[in-house]
């Protein structure tokens, strides 16, 4: 992972673990690489525990982002590129509001 850590923005690895205590540091379920910058948190990558089903990861990760970024008093979190007809990303679009650049203008994109 050392090249997602090779640039010049604050890029943090936030790992998410269960049972976590002085003597264990828990088992680990989650790990994000988010990137703080000016205007919000980037997503740069996420990958998770798939033996637990049903724990919807994923979508912790995202509010858990949001979060930070309210924590912060930054007004945007950026979950990467959107392709309405990837059913990979189409989780994305659950985030509302949602915004894309189109013709070099950020815009929001209704809910499908």
């Amino acid at each position: 992972m050392q090249f997602l850590l090779q640039s010049r923005v604050n890029s943090r690895i936030v790992e998410f673990r269960d049972g976590a205590n002085d003597q264990h540091p828990g088992r680990l379920r989650m790990v994000s690489m988010i990137d703080i910058l000016e205007q919000g948190i980037s997503s740069v990558y996420t990958f998770f525990d798939t033996e637990t089903s049903g724990a919807s990861y994923g979508s912790y990760s995202i509010l858990w982002q949001i979060q930070q970024a309210i924590d912060l008093k930054l007004p945007y979190v950026y979950l990467g590129y959107y392709i309405e007809d990837s059913e990979k990303m189409s989780y994305k679009s659950k985030y509302q509001p949602i915004e894309g650049l189109i013709n070099d203008h950020w815009q929001v994109i209704a809910e499908p």
